[in-house]
């Protein structure tokens, strides 16, 4: 299988969803979102779009299955499944923060060979595919060459429902804020994945996330020249649910600071 091939195709599913997104923005009724659990919301904007993706992502590769955010499908594939999140940063969509997005990746067996996120704001379509380098828009892109986190801009995410880390998470947070250029919270996982391949962010963290919330982001920034690893500097960081996503420069001296608080 020619995987850049296929991922070409998905960035343009990916922009088509995006355009839907886009557009429902504009005239979005807070009243229509429901309530997943707490602070966790969804509206007929992600599930109309995972439907758009699912059906466009079927007509290419027609054996793989499906791992998606809002359950729309539940065919599972034997050695293809795409991981889909369909707006990552719903929470931004629905107040009106532009700063959310479009996640696709593709995992063959266990590995994850191809990734798409589109932001759709900024019309930034960021992708690689396990053979290939990382681009933005057709121009390749690279992680960024800071070699200290006291020169680096970091990204996190905030807990919005697990809150069993929160004081350990502020402490960590705290120390990183007072030894760094500054910390970022853009709200959607998958974009800080994707400035991190480009340059923008030097590392991201985060803890208790979904497969669906980073699997496309980490193929980028693999192919970007960047590191991803758990918490532990570990390989396995879907089944461990937290990621340190850094320029492959800092990723020690990171985990150095992680591992104070997160043991």
């Amino acid at each position: 299988m020619q995987t850049a091939n296929i991922t070409n195709q998905v960035t343009e599913v990916a922009k088509q969803a995006g355009d839907f997104i886009r557009q429902e923005r504009k005239a979005f009724d807070p009243d229509k979102i429901e309530y997943k659990g707490l602070n966790d919301m969804v509206s007929y904007v992600d599930k109309t779009a995972e439907h758009m993706i699912v059906a466009g992502l079927s007509k290419i590769l027609p054996e793989a299955g499906f791992i998606t955010e809002e359950k729309t499908t539940t065919k599972i594939g034997e050695r293809y499944n795409w991981i889909i999140d369909p707006l990552d940063g719903t929470t931004n969509f629905i107040h009106g923060v532009p700063a959310f997005s479009v996640s696709i990746a593709l995992k063959e067996y266990n590995e994850l060979i191809s990734g798409v996120v589109y932001e759709v704001n900024l019309d930034e379509c960021f992708y690689a595919s396990n053979d290939t380098p990382a681009y933005l828009n057709g121009k390749e892109i690279s992680v960024s060459k800071n070699a200290t986190v006291g020169t680096s801009l970091l990204a996190t995410g905030f807990p919005y429902y697990d809150f069993t880390k929160q004081a350990a998470y502020i402490e960590l947070f705290t120390e990183l804020m007072r030894s760094s250029h500054g910390l970022r919270r853009l709200g959607s996982a998958a974009v800080d994945l994707a400035y991190t391949a480009c340059g923008r962010f030097d590392a991201f963290y985060e803890y208790n996330l979904n497969a669906w919330d980073v699997a496309a982001g980490i193929v980028i920034v693999k192919q970007a020249g960047g590191e991803v690893v758990n918490f532990k500097g570990g390989s396995e960081v879907l089944e461990a649910r937290e990621l340190l996503a850094t320029n492959g420069k800092i990723t020690q001296e990171m985990l150095g600071v992680i591992q104070k608080y997160f043991r």
